[in-house]
């Protein structure tokens, strides 16, 4: 479900386009629609997961584009205007490499044991 609530929206859209194609005895479904002021929206689904996209310029000026799917696993939404994690640092990854190939004695028994 997406929700957002703004002042500056313009409160004269009309939609200009509108599709609902409702759940088929399998659990698919499909809708979409598009607004006058620039609004995209569209979603596809099934019991498995969702998939969609949303387009829209900001209040700013920017031409906002998110993709999702939502499955099993969370929701995964992708967009340049989402943020991103920093990389991880060089010290951090030559850490983790020299743990990998430098176990602790508890794990290199463990993965003995298992062989």
């Amino acid at each position: 479900m997406v929700i957002c609530h703004a002042d500056n929206i313009d409160k004269n859209a009309v939609i200009q386009g509108y599709s609902n194609e409702a759940s088929d005895p399998e659990g698919n479904y499909q809708f979409g629609y598009e607004t006058s002021n620039g609004i995209q929206f569209q979603e596809a689904g099934n019991p498995a997961g969702v998939r969609g996209s949303l387009n829209y310029v900001s209040p700013d000026g920017e031409h906002i584009a998110l993709a999702y799917t939502a499955d099993e696993e969370g929701y995964h939404p992708v967009g340049d205007h989402l943020p991103t994690p920093p990389p991880v640092p060089a010290y951090v990854l030559r850490a983790l490499e020299y743990i990998r190939s430098h176990p602790p004695p508890q794990l290199k028994d463990a993965t003995q044991q298992q062989k």
